[in-house]
């Protein structure tokens, strides 16, 4: 399969050359020229197929011929990826919240985050496709992270031949325990530095070190590319495509749904990549009703689903769910290009509004393409809380501050619509990474707050009666390696 830029549509370049490059030269994301199509005879196949299978069946058809990798490539990286790696057997099982409402839970990772699902089989594919590309040279991963990414992303890459990793997060705009989980990563070829600024000041420095030519051609010389394991790399993102086809897969082997019934997925969204997903899942023929993009007070996507205006230019809120805390969602560019007949001088233009004057309106033609598609929906800190403490007392369901969100915005979609379609809440981290906050949503620190957050782990299994996930067990013990601190400025002085 072919990809081809969202800001120069005369690009071409293969499945292995989007995910080696990361990042189109003129500045654009890569996508496909062509949607695969998945038939009702396949999804029944897909249906009686493990995890492993369902990655290799649907990977393939993005990446494999014309210049990609072959099956064997892919199942031996899916095999990799999540054969012993995961604590749950389903690798990411649906877990019913109510006669109507499930959870799809994509934490069950050596992170405790969803970004394992493709951070896990990324870099495999990514250095088979670099020893193809480019053989002999020196991989420098570029990395920003709201909070997750950056640790999935050191998990995956850590110690492998060929390769360095550069981790930046917002100084004070992660959580202790994603901030400890990063700090602490070994390995010999990475690297993790705190910007002073938010997610989208370290995400942007990111985006301008990918755009300095000279400093680009210097490392070059020198035998070092660059390329990026965010969502803006068509590697993160496609592998997020399965667990949609996957979580289908089991309502209907659970007899929940029948084939062809169509569901909801309902996504807690920052950087839109995990919302995208689903959305090309509906492309491909996945019987999908709405898709519900839920955001925290950082609400620019729900104004923007709601209004056709995308305004960066506002408050920034630092919430409980700072993987959310996003003003500036990198992969609304790739929809939007799709949706506007792959126009790319269209898409170019509002992304050079964006970047100069901090806004841009798309056409009303375009904004109705879109609503009919999605429905918006955003969640203040006081609602967060509600959520969570509602999914724990009326379901027994502990959710973290981020599918709290996700919850929060079924409720309100389902009011404001009757739908009473089957919904899927898309559960994007452990309630463990964020225990301090669960136990003050679920009103059980009175007078006994913890001393911190490593504190918190362990009144939040005492009082859920749970085990803390391995992962997460002795964090505080750990010595920490990484404690630099830099301007955005200067982030490029760090590679």
């Amino acid at each position: 399969m072919l990809y081809t830029s969202t800001r120069n549509n005369q690009i071409n370049a293969t499945s292995a050359q989007a995910i080696v490059q990361g990042l189109s030269p003129e500045g654009g994301l890569f996508v496909p020229r062509d949607i695969p199509a998945v038939t009702v005879d396949e999804l029944t196949a897909l249906a009686g197929m493990d995890y492993i299978a369902r990655a290799e069946y649907i990977l393939s058809k993005f990446l494999t011929a014309q210049g990609g990798w072959v099956s064997d490539d892919v199942l031996q990286c899916a095999t990799a990826a999540y054969q012993d790696t995961f604590r749950h057997e389903d690798v990411a099982p649906v877990v019913a919240l109510d006669d109507n409402t499930d959870v799809l839970e994509l934490y069950h990772g050596p992170t405790c985050a969803f970004k394992d699902m493709a951070l896990q089989i990324m870099p495999r594919l990514l250095t088979r496709a670099a020893q193809r590309e480019k053989p002999g040279r020196e991989l420098c991963i570029l990395v920003a992270t709201s909070g997750d990414t950056g640790k999935a992303a050191l998990e995956g890459f850590a110690d492998v031949p060929g390769t360095r990793i550069v981790v930046y997060y917002p100084d004070d705009g992660v959580s202790p325990v994603q901030k400890r989980q990063m700090t602490t990563q070994v390995g010999d070829n990475v690297r993790v530095v705190a910007v002073r600024g938010n997610f989208d000041d370290t995400q942007n420095g990111v985006k301008a070190i990918f755009g300095d030519g000279d400093f680009i051609a210097k490392a070059a010389a020198e035998g070092t590319d660059f390329t990026s394991a965010n969502s803006i790399n068509w590697g993160r993102l496609v592998p997020q495509i399965v667990y949609y086809f996957s979580a289908y897969c089991d309502l209907m082997n659970s007899k929940k749904i029948t084939q062809g019934e169509a569901v909801n997925f309902v996504v807690p969204t920052g950087n839109f990549g995990n919302i995208l997903a689903g959305w090309y899942a509906k492309q491909m023929g996945l019987p999908v009703n709405k898709l519900v993009c839920a955001s925290n007070a950082n609400c620019v996507l729900t104004d923007f689903l709601e209004t056709g205006k995308y305004d960066r230019i506002r408050e920034f809120t630092s919430t409980t769910s700072p993987s959310m805390d996003i003003l500036i969602s990198s992969n609304l560019e790739r929809l939007l290009f799709l949706l506007s007949d792959c126009d790319s001088a269209v898409t170019a233009d509002w992304m050079a509004q964006l970047s100069k004057q901090g806004s841009y309106v798309i056409p009303q033609t375009l904004h109705a393409a879109l609503q009919k598609e999605f429905d918006g929906y955003c969640c203040s800190e006081e609602e967060c809380d509600i959520a969570i403490k509602k999914a724990w007392e009326q379901q027994g369901y502990l959710s973290d501050p981020h599918t709290a969100v996700a919850l929060h915005a079924l409720d309100e979609y389902r009011k404001d619509t009757g739908d009473k379609t089957r919904s899927v809440v898309v559960s994007t981290a452990s309630p463990f990474k964020f225990a301090g906050s669960v136990l003050k949503a679920l009103d059980a620190l009175d007078e006994t707050e913890p001393e911190d957050e490593f504190k918190a782990l362990d009144m939040l299994a005492s009082l859920a009666n749970m085990e803390i996930p391995a992962p997460l067990c002795g964090l505080q013990q750990k010595p920490e390696r990484f404690t630099e601190v830099c301007d955005k400025e200067q982030m490029a002085a760090y590679i």
